[in-house]
């Protein structure tokens, strides 16, 4: 099994007539991903790579049954696509637009609250890799073919380090079932601990990689869970061992402000809960293989 997404899911992308979009909406398709519409206000009628194209995400999901989207759309637009999709019955959505501002985020999270949780989207990003189910469906921009299919849940703030972990992975013979980008603003869609949990329940994930980083409560948050509810073995790995407090570095929230933010708290917090933490970027997919070793004697 997978979380979030799967070969029979129909995706649509948000701003698709977008140069970027265009390429990845080609990726996506070739992949295998069903890529059934896109949505820009306007230039309903047209196609993109054969992809029917929309003026509204409702007119979207009527037409093609459309229950996922990923958002390529402006940052000044971005907020109000995501909640678009929210409203038109999107069920999971991914953006990958970097720099949306935190005060329209803010916005998003309080206007997804209005629906009931069993029928409320569940969004990842913004400004993540996206997800990908190896060998059923790509939702994202990474490059696919890094990903063996398997039984390792990934799910990480850094797109990069994700595909680090993964190719180190298919080099060790060892395949993911999912892997998930949460993105590293300081407000996002979902959490590691929302992630978690849904790799918790799905039966064919034996182990998580978590990838983390300096700044914000997440990583901490995620401890707690771990130490209380998960049954699986966790891996982490966190960046920014070298980072000083009070300076930006990379992403929009690695900023070290509190305890617990900086990346040596982070892994100390981590190792008391129980996971097993990697020393080095280099070692993420060995110390995945060790545990699942261990896991198996």
């Amino acid at each position: 099994m997978t979380i979030f997404i799967d070969r029979d899911t129909r995706v649509i992308v948000q701003g698709i007539t977008g140069r970027i979009a265009q390429f990845h909406t080609q990726e996506m398709v070739e992949y295998g991903t069903l890529v059934v519409g896109g949505v820009v206000p306007g230039k309903g009628g047209e196609t993109v790579h054969g992809v029917p194209v929309f003026n509204t995400v409702k007119e979207a999901v009527a037409a093609t049954g459309a229950n996922a989207s990923i958002v390529f759309v402006p940052p000044p637009f971005a907020a109000d696509s995501i909640m678009e999709a929210a409203d038109g019955g999107i069920r999971y959505c991914v953006c990958v637009t970097d720099g949306i501002p935190a005060q329209d985020m803010i916005r998003v999270k309080r206007y997804m609250m209005r629906y009931p949780r069993e029928k409320r989207m569940v969004l990842t990003g913004p400004n993540c890799a996206g997800t990908i189910s190896p060998g059923k469906s790509l939702l994202g921009i990474m490059p696919g073919h890094i990903y063996l299919p398997g039984n390792v849940g990934i799910v990480g703030r850094s797109g990069t380090l994700g595909y680090e972990a993964a190719q180190q992975l298919k080099d060790l013979g060892i395949g993911v079932s999912t892997s998930v980008g949460i993105g590293g603003d300081p407000i996002n869609g979902s959490s590691f601990r929302d992630v978690l949990e849904a790799f918790e329940a799905d039966p064919e994930t034996e182990i998580v990689c978590m990838i983390g980083e300096i700044g914000g409560p997440q990583e901490a948050e995620a401890a707690e869970y771990i130490q209380k509810h998960m049954t699986k073995p966790v891996v982490a790995y966190i960046a920014g061992l070298t980072a000083p407090k009070g300076r930006t570095m990379g992403h929009a929230g690695a900023i070290i402000s509190a305890f617990g933010e900086s990346a040596s708290e982070k892994v100390e917090i981590l190792s008391e809960a129980g996971v097993t933490v990697a020393e080095n970027p280099s070692v993420i997919g060995e110390t995945v293989a060790r545990v699942l070793r261990r896991k198996a004697a």
